[in-house]
């Protein structure tokens, strides 16, 4: 069973539910749907006991890096970075709020 969140103006994100079967292949789209799904679970529990969304953001940015430079190296890692401003101004972490 899935959840379904809103993420941007009218876009629908669906998050999978555990599988029952841990040897069936997962797509990389869907592991990163249910991941996706763990990370706003925990930030909402996290704000819910009064974590700030400003800390909360950068100990993400620090755990993410620090799994990236673990996987691929930091050289690797860094040339991933060196893009992000880039895709930071051409509005793809953009989230447009429902205006209300």
């Amino acid at each position: 069973m899935g959840q379904t969140s809103m993420v941007g103006a009218g876009t629908k994100m669906t998050t999978m539910g555990p599988s029952t079967n841990r040897h069936e292949p997962v797509s990389d789209q869907d592991q990163k749907r249910v991941a996706l799904g763990y990370l706003q679970e925990a930030w909402a529990e996290a704000r819910l006991d009064g974590i700030d969304g400003d800390c909360l953001a950068q100990a993400c940015l620090f755990a993410a890096l620090a799994e990236f430079v673990s996987t691929y190296g930091e050289e690797a890692a860094a040339t991933f970075t060196a893009g992000l401003g880039a895709r930071i101004r051409n509005g793809e972490f953009s989230l447009e709020l429902p205006r209300q």
